[in-house]
Formats: C-alpha cells, sequence, structure tokens
C-alpha cells in the first residue's frame, strides 16, 4: 500500500551549486549525497519530515537525467511515493493498467528497491514507487 509521498525530485544541471543554495539560501537540512549507479545519478536529499526533496544530477554525465537536462535544463523530474510493499504494489497498479519503465523493481538510493511508472500512464508526471530498506 502506498503510505506517503517520499519525496519530490528536481533535475539540477549545477549540483553543487543547487545544494548551496537549499542548504544556504533556503537553510534546509542536508543530508548527504549518494552516487546512484544503477540509476546513472547524483543525488543530494534535504528530509522535510514526512517527506524530502532530492536533487538529481548526471553520474558522470550519462543516464535518463542527463537527457531530461538537454530536453529541459532542469525542474520539477518526479513525484516518489513510499510503498511498505512495492511488489502488491506493482501488481495492483499493473492490474489497473499502469505501464511502468522496467519489469521489476532495482536499486534505488539508500538501498531502497524503486520502480518508475510511465508518464503517459499517469497525465505526464513520472512517478516513482520506493520501498525503504528495512534499516532506513
Amino acid at each position: 500500500m502506498i503510505t506517503a509521498l517520499d519525496h519530490i525530485a528536481v533535475a539540477v544541471p549545477d549540483f553543487e551549486k543547487a545544494i548551496k543554495r537549499f542548504m544556504e539560501d533556503f537553510g534546509l537540512p542536508f543530508e548527504g549525497t549518494e552516487d546512484v549507479a544503477e540509476a546513472k545519478t547524483s543525488t543530494a536529499f534535504f528530509p522535510l519530515p514526512p517527506t524530502s526533496i532530492e536533487l538529481i544530477h548526471p553520474l558522470n554525465g550519462e543516464g535518463p537525467v542527463a537527457g531530461y537536462l538537454e530536453k529541459k535544463g532542469g525542474g520539477l523530474h518526479h513525484l516518489c511515493f513510499r510503498s511498505d510493499n512495492i511488489h502488491e504494489d506493482i501488481a495492483r497498479l499493473k492490474e489497473k493498467g499502469y505501464q511502468f519503465l522496467a519489469d521489476e523493481p532495482s536499486p534505488g538510493a539508500h538501498g531502497s528497491q524503486v520502480i518508475f511508472i510511465h508518464p503517459k500512464s499517469c497525465d505526464g508526471v513520472l512517478i516513482e514507487i520506493n520501498q525503504p530498506a528495512a534499516d532506513h
């Protein structure tokens, strides 16, 4: 079952500048960065319980976020919903006709499992489903 809005992801062309803006200009608590090789993404988290803002940037200039930045130059990338059972949510949503960008969840930040719903299934919005690791 979907239990919360896990995070809002913003694609940023200048990772360090954006981190500095959220820390210094907005005064948000900074949780640190993590490279997610599987997604070819560098991430920076700013928790605002019960959700967080995630800045994302292409890891080594590659991956889907690089393409997004080339087309749009930055902006809101996706909404992420937290799940307590990602496999049940995938099955339920597939029964309702949702299309996913992968067949199975893949590793995400903080040891989570993630999968994305195709934007065509959600009025043009990219939706991520995230099941956090048991210890996070």
